[in-house]
């Protein structure tokens, strides 16, 4: 398996693997995600292949200071064996290259199983808020 920064070809198949990782919202449509992510000098999208195929995703991005991952996943017939794990530490890696020092993410509340992901990956509740504003 190897780990490539995806492309614009690769969307149909990093869209239905966020969409299989419930990853999506209708409100969001994750092609201008992806497309802004790939254009950006501070972002990327990482895609692990198992030769051709994609099998996980993490985009990963950054402000100069603190770094971002979002849409972290792993195809169905792949959780559980160290996939996830391997994309976060790519994504750290992409980030310590470039000088950040800090990387943060978010998770959905209720989302308990991959609270307990991160839990052993070491990741630690800040005791913060995340507020949001639509910019539209």
């Amino acid at each position: 398996m190897r780990i490539a920064d995806l492309t614009p070809a690769d969307f149909g198949s990093a869209s239905a693997l966020w969409d299989q990782a419930g990853l999506t919202r209708p409100w969001n449509p994750p092609e201008l995600d992806l497309l802004r992510a790939l254009a950006g000098e501070t972002s990327t999208v990482l895609g692990l292949f198992d030769g051709k195929t994609l099998v996980g995703t993490v985009m990963v991005g950054h402000d100069g200071h603190r770094g971002w991952v979002y849409y972290l996943a792993v195809d169905d017939t792949h959780r559980g064996t160290g996939l996830g794990r391997r994309l976060m530490v790519a994504a750290e890696d992409w980030l310590r290259e470039r000088g950040v020092v800090k990387l943060q993410l978010m998770v959905r509340s209720a989302n308990a199983a991959v609270l307990s992901f991160y839990d052993r990956l070491g990741y630690e509740d800040a005791d913060v808020q995340v507020r949001a504003k639509w910019l539209r």
